[in-house]
């Protein structure tokens, strides 16, 4: 594995619980991310174009049942979720990476589409909670 590569995962093992560690999984492939995930979240910079390359790979690779969240704070989760065949099981995570990091805080606002389901609501804040974040939920109003 590349140095970048386990230099994030150590960093990512050490930043969360004992208890949550067991919970993520980390591999090489989209492919092998999505396979048999309840959750999906991404990694790529909060670009239009980046996002949208790495929605269809999920949406294409991933069960039905797959939840997709995404880190933004630029776009809308309306347009990205329209964009696949998922829109009721697609969540935006609206934080600063500083908010992921910094123990102390440990809240994160969840924003929901306008047709994301209460359920794909419920399932993100669970996992967010299962992690010791405090969780807001919004509505994406664009």
């Amino acid at each position: 594995m590349p140095s970048t590569l386990h230099h994030a995962r150590e960093s990512i093992r050490q930043q969360l619980s004992a208890k949550a560690v067991p919970a993520v999984d980390f591999v090489s492939t989209v492919e092998d991310a999505v396979r048999e995930a309840d959750l999906v979240i991404d990694c790529v910079p909060d670009e239009l174009e980046s996002k949208l390359e790495i929605l269809f790979l999920v949406d294409r690779m991933a069960p039905p049942r797959t939840i997709i969240a995404t880190p933004t704070t630029n776009l809308s989760i309306n347009d990205l979720a329209s964009c696949t065949n998922r829109a009721d099981r697609c969540i935006a995570i609206a934080a600063e990476a500083n908010d992921l990091t910094d123990a102390a805080q440990k809240a994160i606002t969840l924003c929901a589409a306008k047709m994301t389901s209460a359920e794909t609501v419920e399932l993100a804040s669970s996992f967010w909670l299962g992690l010791g974040f405090q969780v807001k939920i919004e509505r994406d109003s664009a």
